[in-house]
């Protein structure tokens, strides 16, 4: 896949299939409309084209832009969409100026002028433009009159359930992480990086690795612990099984908020590496325990269930 930050840089599109969005997630939503943006690029022989937008446009357009959290930062979408087989990612940055941008102006002067679309699909509840305006009876006007075809793509149900970026970011707040990996389509990931704790889990037997966040925008789940599974270079790119615990861990200080992982039959330097940890179900929330014994037997229960719950997801 090749990655473009510049529109005056874009090379010639060979009958461009294109589709735009934040695409955050990459979800099982996502997925649909790429694998019908792939079927009509080998039917025409045409390319695939997914514009994304950077930074998320409600960080531009929401009232409390702080307040927004992200599934996938900029470089997750770029490796979750180069996975998927994507021809072409472009990103656009998106400010005040591009956000302003009337229908018709969206339509004519960025996607056409810049692209000149065989086909744009769209999901089902895509809007564009100033005021978001813009929909699919309109882009199919565009088309008729320019000279493009556009499709659209139904919602995408999971039992039940329409998938959404936005259900995602929910579930994993309520700690549901089962109901937002069957909308994903694959365990809510994030990466870490190591750095040096207090040490006291080594004490009792339990090592972690202390984990710094370097994305501020990323969706990190809510407290509690997890059974989790982790990869990176430090474990020569095997994966391995552990649990997690998010929180301010009231048995030892009850202050400062950590995110630590136990890796299971693991016990090796690995600070200052970085590793991504896959978040597969919730096990209980944060408890204050009297003393340490109490926290290690809890511990070996939390060891258990974990590994009950890892079986239940084979490795591929």
């Amino acid at each position: 896949m090749k990655v473009h930050y510049d529109l005056k840089q874009l090379p010639q599109f060979t009958k461009g299939i294109i589709t735009t969005g934040a695409f955050d997630g990459v979800h099982r939503g996502h997925q649909q409309i790429i694998g019908r943006m792939k079927e009509i690029a080998l039917s025409t022989g045409g390319e695939t084209i997914i514009i994304t937008f950077h930074p998320h446009p409600r960080k531009i357009t929401s009232s409390v832009p702080g307040e927004i959290k992200q599934l996938t930062c900029l470089n997750e979408r770029i490796l979750l969409l180069e996975k998927a087989g994507i021809d072409h990612l472009v990103v656009i940055p998106f400010d005040y100026h591009f956000s302003n941008l009337s229908a018709e102006e969206y339509v004519k002067t960025f996607l056409v002028d810049h692209f000149q679309p065989h086909t744009i699909i769209v999901g089902y509840d895509h809007r564009f433009g100033k005021g978001r305006l813009g929909n699919f009876e309109m882009l199919q006007s565009f088309g008729q009159s320019i000279g493009f075809n556009v499709e659209q793509i139904n919602e995408q149900i999971v039992e039940d359930e329409i998938v959404s970026s936005t259900h995602i970011r929910n579930y994993l707040a309520e700690k549901n992480i089962v109901k937002a990996n069957q909308l994903l389509g694959y365990p809510y990931f994030f990466d870490g990086f190591i750095v040096r704790g207090n040490q006291i889990g080594r004490t009792i037997g339990f090592p972690t690795a202390n984990l710094h966040i370097n994305d501020e925008e990323k969706l990190i789940p809510a407290n509690g612990v997890y059974a989790v599974r982790v990869s990176g270079k430090c474990f020569e790119n095997n994966t391995l099984d552990g649990m997690m615990n998010i929180g301010v861990r009231p048995t030892v200080d009850g202050h400062k908020k950590v995110i630590e992982v136990n890796i299971f039959d693991f016990n090796e330097d690995i600070y200052e590496q970085t590793i991504t940890v896959m978040v597969y179900d919730y096990i209980r929330g944060e408890v204050k325990f009297d003393g340490l014994d109490a926290l290690k037997a809890q511990l070996n229960l939390d060891v258990s269930t974990a590994k009950t719950i890892l079986k239940q997801y084979p490795l591929s």
